[in-house]
């Protein structure tokens, strides 16, 4: 699912399987500790904030209200990430009610679809306290940090906890893992792919992902920058006689 789109609303598919149990079993097949990913440690901060420069950008040219939604529960995130809070359910909706300009943002209390109804989501007894527990384990220890921070994203998506903004809600809990640790990307749009829950590769390859974009943040924050003045014109300079 892509990161700015609702998947909750489609008409289920015959034949949508259980896509929140494929994810389990993919997430037990992945080797999160050694997915290739680079090794980020914080501090890394940008040269420009990615994720206010997406909602700045395609978002707000698509639907500035929503581009100002995001914003706020990015600022609320942010703010809980500088708090080291530990990542529960709560955090989560209280980032939600402002995506969605809702008082509450529950936990959805049916079965969802995506992708057309292609991937269906049960909620079983057992959904909101397996989402619990992904959500602990987003400061494991001894995992990369991209790992942790794609699997996170990975973790939201699957579950669908919300009847709509799942995968803001995703975006927002990746942006949550990797600013806990310090680290703020310069770029978010190339996480707005379509993920599948039963593609452990691809999985690894998000990890993967978010180390490549965590050290290119890096190296462009490492560039000088340009002097406010340095574009102007030269300035025309008298010419001195000599005799």
């Amino acid at each position: 699912m892509t990161a700015g789109t609702p998947a909750t609303d489609a008409e289920p598919a015959a034949t949508a399987g259980d896509a929140t149990a494929a994810w389990r079993r993919t997430r037990a097949r992945v080797d999160w500790a050694h997915t290739g990913a680079y090794e980020v440690t914080g501090p890394v901060v940008p040269a420009t904030d990615g994720f206010t420069a997406w909602c700045e950008g395609p978002v707000r040219r698509r639907d500035p209200v929503r581009a100002e939604r995001l914003r706020s529960a990015y600022t609320l995130a942010r703010a809980d990430a500088a708090s080291r809070a530990p990542f529960t359910f709560g955090l989560l909706a209280g980032w939600q009610r402002l995506v969605l300009g809702t008082a509450d943002a529950p936990f959805r209390t049916g079965d969802a679809h995506a992708k057309n109804g292609r991937e269906r989501y049960p909620l079983t007894p057992h959904t909101r306290a397996d989402l619990a527990r992904c959500l602990r384990d987003s400061d494991e220890p001894g995992l990369p940090l991209p790992a942790r921070a794609a699997r996170t994203y990975l973790d939201v998506a699957f579950h669908h906890p919300f009847p709509d903004g799942n995968g803001r809600a995703a975006l927002l809990a990746l942006t949550f893992v990797l600013a806990r640790d310090g680290v703020v990307l310069d770029e978010v749009g190339p996480l707005q792919t379509t993920r599948y829950a039963d593609d452990p590769d691809g999985a690894a390859d998000l990890a993967v992902l978010v180390g490549i974009l965590a050290r290119a943040t890096v190296r462009r924050a490492a560039r000088p920058r340009p002097r406010p003045d340095s574009h102007r014109a030269p300035t025309k300079t008298a010419a001195v006689s000599t005799r």
